[in-house]
């Protein structure tokens, strides 16, 4: 099997499009890939626990591994304690050291 890395930086509520990030990690998890989903920059607004709407707890459900960057965070003033229940906290070291491991994918959005 194949680790998949997501990479999401867009603002899940101006881009409609994320859905299909969201879709893709489920349904390659379903098959037994390991996924994570890295939240970054904009990315980040929608860990918010209590963002309506927001796609999250149903990746993290499914088993996907999701990370939002701790830089990200910071920087719209969000802390790990406003985020989403099973979200985990990230580095870009962290993101690195995910896109370096053996038989990995990396899909930036």
């Amino acid at each position: 099997m194949s680790n998949y890395v997501f990479i999401e930086s867009r603002d899940p509520f101006e881009s409609p499009d994320t859905a299909s990030v969201t879709e893709t990690a489920v349904a390659l998890r379903k098959k037994g890939h390991t996924v994570t989903v890295f939240l970054v920059q904009n990315g980040v607004l929608g860990a918010r626990r209590l963002a309506n709407q927001s796609q999250l707890p149903a990746i993290v459900e499914s088993g996907v591994t999701v990370m939002a960057d701790d830089f990200s965070l910071q920087e719209r003033g969000m802390t790990m304690e406003e985020c989403a229940a099973g979200l985990q906290a990230g580095t870009i070291d962290r993101l690195i050291d995910l896109l370096v491991q053996d038989n990995t994918k990396a899909v930036w959005h």
